[in-house]
């Protein structure tokens, strides 16, 4: 352990959080656990961009993270030099642009700082989290698989658009892309579906946790996805599980961080 020490070295894994530790653990836990295994020689430290989740966390788990600020003044305090900063952000939207404005008060702390790029920023990108996502499926003849991605009214939005664009360029027609809060809305959804003819489809969050709205809104027992779907008459698989599970799309952010290195 003597290494960690001297250690100058840090990556920040900044997560928008989750309240639901069973999701945390499967899947910001996860990521973070991948990035130290690969990175042996930095240290990794967590903050949460989510105000109204740490406070939850605190409030009910009594378990205390760090913001962005907060993890920055400890590493300036800990004598770390160099710092990369990852998001696990699915968008270039709302919360990286905040993240960054919260690094950018802090650059003249180290000695140099990086950042990462959040999940979906290159057509390669869009790619590789594609085929992750498909190794994760069976789908049958004539079934559809529905992604609910978070939406934001923040021009980053278009990732939603051009995720469903990129599935079919790549020859997986039977997936649908909407948002719970943005473009493509499920009114959206539920049209392209019904013009599909298929009877039988999967739900799955397009989320890098399955926190509320996968629970909630996604597959909950009233007034959501599943239930509307249901009551259209199709026959509806819910698939709680968040993109941090999928060893794919973990990888993808491991290559975001090799490539600031």
């Amino acid at each position: 352990m003597e290494k960690r020490t001297e250690t100058k070295k840090a990556i920040l894994v900044v997560s928008f959080g989750s309240s639901h530790l069973d999701t945390l653990e499967k899947n910001i836990d996860k990521i973070e656990q991948q990035i130290q295994d690969t990175f042996t020689d930095y240290r990794v430290y967590r903050a949460f961009t989510s105000q109204m989740i740490l406070r939850k966390l605190k409030k009910t788990q009594n378990l205390h993270f760090f913001t962005i600020k907060e993890a920055m003044e400890q590493m300036a305090e800990d004598g770390i030099e160099q710092v990369i900063v990852q998001p696990t952000h699915i968008i270039n939207g709302i919360e990286n642009d905040r993240m960054m404005c919260d690094v950018m008060e802090y650059t003249d702390r180290f000695k140099k700082v990086r950042v990462g790029r959040p999940l979906l920023t290159s057509v390669d990108d869009y790619k590789k989290a594609i085929h992750a996502m498909m190794a994760e499926v069976d789908l049958e003849e004539g079934e559809m698989l529905i992604l609910m991605g978070h939406g934001t009214d923040h021009h980053a939005n278009s990732a939603y658009p051009t995720l469903e664009y990129t599935f079919h360029s790549l020859g997986y027609h039977q997936v649908l892309v909407g948002t719970v809060e943005g473009f493509p809305d499920f009114r959206n959804v539920m049209t392209k579906l019904e013009i599909s003819g298929a009877e039988k489809v999967t739900l799955m969050p397009f989320m890098l946790v399955a926190g509320d709205h996968a629970k909630n809104d996604m597959a909950g027992e009233e007034d959501s996805w599943k239930t509307e779907l249901e009551d259209a008459g199709y026959q509806v698989n819910a698939v709680i599980k968040g993109l941090g599970e999928m060893r794919g799309i973990r990888n993808i952010y491991i290559e975001h961080i090799e490539a600031v290195m």
